[in-house]
């Protein structure tokens, strides 16, 4: 239900995209407006990488195979991170030249209430797709901030659409005081500076994202809340004198991977080792179904906390 409450966001933002920018290139080729071609590039930008974020969705979706036993679901994570280098190659890259092209070859901007038009039409369609996205973070941040939802969250595709339809509303209010500037005071410079500033901004958004999904990418512990659960799980059966801890591992918005390491009471056998383990499978795949496997090691606890010591003590 959650992914295809996620999947809804992205369509509307594709769909919401693909309209903007075939306006904003009409737009750009009527007026000859450089902020207007730099904000139909970004709009292009933004639906191809829609289109790459649902293609990750279901490939993450595809049953694990013996080539990709813990299913792919790291597909979302490597193409949302395909869509931040979009971002930063595609839409700020050709903004920064049409900026400084015009900048250094100005030329006046005709008919610049189709501008506004677009504009206004674009601020319509991109804040539908805003206004999706924000109320699905809203049903799942709790009590935290956007900001620490987004920076928490271990599915990028909602934050994504999130970011990117943020900084394309201010990239509107940007071309919006460009063009006018440029209109009133007869100088196709201001025209040229807000494509500069368009630039910037989708720098600062690909960073941001890039950040955000490298993270999600290289590997990421589960919620802390589900570490705590597994542990508790592990702690109240019969057979476990002493639940030590777990490792996790993020590999997608919905696969999970964990290692828990349990002391056994002395008196129990290995075939109650064997049952104990069925158990604590079925047990923590009932609870978090996004736990794709659960692997038990019987270890001392002394032995685990100068592991976990050890790691701790390590550098990041």
């Amino acid at each position: 239900m959650a992914q295809q409450e996620n999947r809804t966001v992205v369509l509307i933002a594709l769909a919401g995209n693909g309209l903007i920018a075939a306006s904003k290139f009409v737009a750009a080729a009527f007026t000859g407006s450089s902020a207007m071609l730099s904000e139909a590039v970004h709009s292009v930008a933004d639906t191809a990488n829609e289109g790459l974020m649902l293609y990750g969705l279901k490939r993450a979706q595809k049953p694990p195979t013996l080539e990709h036993p813990f299913g792919q679901g790291r597909e979302v994570y490597f193409w949302s991170f395909i869509v931040a280098l979009l971002i930063f190659v595609v839409g700020a890259g050709v903004s920064f030249y049409d900026g400084i092209s015009h900048w250094l070859n100005p030329r006046p901007t005709a008919h610049v209430f189709a501008n506004y038009v677009v504009l206004a039409v674009s601020c319509v369609f991109e804040g539908i797709s805003w206004g999706a996205a924000v109320r699905r973070i809203r049903r799942t941040k709790g009590n935290a901030g956007y900001f620490a939802a987004m920076r928490k969250s271990k599915d990028p595709t909602v934050f994504t659409v999130l970011i990117e339809d943020s900084a394309a509303l201010i990239g509107l209010l940007l071309a919006f005081v460009g063009i006018t500037l440029a209109a009133t005071t007869g100088r196709p410079e201001f025209d040229a500076a807000a494509s500069l500033l368009i630039g910037l901004l989708l720098c600062a958004t690909s960073y941001f994202l890039a950040r955000e999904t490298k993270a999600l990418l290289i590997g990421e512990p589960a919620h802390t809340h589900v570490q705590a659960s597994i542990v508790r799980i592990a702690a109240a059966d019969p057979a476990v004198a002493q639940a030590n801890g777990v490792v996790t591992a993020q590999l997608g918005p919905d696969h999970v991977l964990a290692a828990l390491s349990a002391e056994f009471e002395d008196d129990v056998s290995a075939s109650e080792i064997e049952a104990c383990v069925e158990r604590l499978e079925k047990a923590v795949k009932a609870a978090h179904p996004e736990v794709v496997a659960l692997f038990l090691k019987p270890q001392a606890h002394s032995v685990w906390s100068k592991r976990r010591a050890a790691l701790a003590a390590t550098p990041a």
